[in-house]
């Protein structure tokens, strides 16, 4: 069970632009084959080391999607936290995350349109010093009002 203690919900009334929150994982084999069986995607480049030494990547790689998600978690887990909905989501996939990389997600509050109820945040994930995604979400954050 989940416990909520741990997990800040930023209702809009409190968000200010350059807010910022951020996760760390360490990708395993583990969650990617279980991404793979949620997903279905089971592209041989995330699965299959022999295969993935032969393509561009020369190795295994993470799915972008995997990476994509924790950008999720901390949308859903701390900025703005649980009651958001997510009504947009833009990223670009700039280089591979490998098993054992341990991927940085952040989010930054850009814009604030109190009135809707809406947050236009920076997205982006990073392995060490490189970045591997970016982009920019449009989510409904939970209001004190609602």
């Amino acid at each position: 069970m989940l416990d909520h203690t741990t997990i800040s919900t930023i209702f809009i009334e409190d968000m200010k632009v350059g807010q910022m929150r951020a996760l760390e994982k360490k990708i395993t084999d583990r969650d990617i084959e279980l991404f793979a069986e949620v997903s279905t995607d089971k592209n041989p480049v995330h699965l299959d080391d022999a295969y993935a030494g032969g393509t561009m990547f020369k190795g295994r790689i993470a799915h972008g999607m995997l990476t994509a998600a924790l950008i999720s978690a901390v949308v859903g887990e701390q900025l703005p936290g649980h009651g958001t909905v997510y009504l947009r989501q833009n990223m670009a996939f700039l280089a591979p995350v490998r098993p054992g990389d341990t991927v940085r997600a952040e989010v930054e509050v850009l814009e604030i349109d109190r009135k809707r109820n809406r947050v236009k945040l920076a997205t982006r994930c990073l392995v060490g010093e490189t970045l591997v995604l970016r982009g920019d979400a449009l989510v409904m954050a939970p209001s004190r009002k609602a």
